[in-house]
């Protein structure tokens, strides 16, 4: 029985996985220059910094690395202050919860700091016990730890909390911990669809679905 619930924020609470894909196309925009057809797969395998240094190199930006990075990071911060909508039905599932006095929290790789100004931008703040992030519990989800976290302060067993998340890695960890897991479809995670939905007791396509309200 689900008692309370763990949510994932991007790709799952969050429409914001496509920034990424994005984001070195809005950067050459903001410098009026033309990106060339196939950016977002060049930029994808790259790190930050490798990243940086293929944008300096093929389109010979006068900028050092450090300052081609800060303004890929300016881009992403704008997005999630001012841009970042939520995925379809998820204010109403939320509240749905809510009148079912189930608490909620959300554990995040992301930033605190944006994600606040996103969840408060967007009229959902209110409905999370807390947020825990991965950078500052010194974890990642391919381990348990921050899904322990929440559960202490759900005071709750991990087979009475639902982890909702879009990433099959997230989802396979939480399983693995006792966790009831709900696979949430997402575009960026298309390639690992088949295995999402192997690993989840539950697949949703998104929050507007009648059968997650049964819950």
């Amino acid at each position: 029985m689900i008692k309370g619930a763990i949510f994932d924020a991007d790709g799952t609470l969050l429409n914001s996985m496509h920034i990424w894909s994005e984001l070195g196309e809005r950067y050459l925009k903001s410098l009026s220059i033309e990106p060339e057809k196939g950016l977002s797969d060049r930029l994808y395998p790259l790190s930050i910094n490798q990243g940086c240094k293929y944008l300096k190199d093929n389109y010979g930006l006068n900028f050092s690395l450090k300052e081609i990075e800060q303004g890929l990071l300016s881009i992403i911060e704008g997005f999630y202050r001012n841009e970042v909508k939520l995925k379809p039905g998820v204010k109403n599932f939320l509240e749905s919860m809510k009148q079912k006095n189930i608490p909620m929290v959300i554990a995040t790789s992301g930033d605190r700091d944006l994600l606040n100004s996103a969840l408060i931008r967007n009229g959902i703040s209110g409905y999370f016990d807390a947020v825990f992030t991965c950078s500052e519990l010194e974890t990642s989800k391919h381990e348990a730890k921050i899904f322990m976290a929440c559960s202490e302060v759900l005071g709750l067993d991990p087979e009475n909390i639902a982890v909702f998340d879009d990433a099959l890695y997230a989802l396979e960890t939480a399983k693995n911990a006792g966790f009831i897991t709900f696979g949430v479809e997402d575009p960026s995670a298309k390639l690992n669809k088949n295995e999402i939905k192997r690993i989840s007791d539950y697949y949703i396509t998104d929050f507007t679905l009648q059968e997650v309200y049964k819950l």
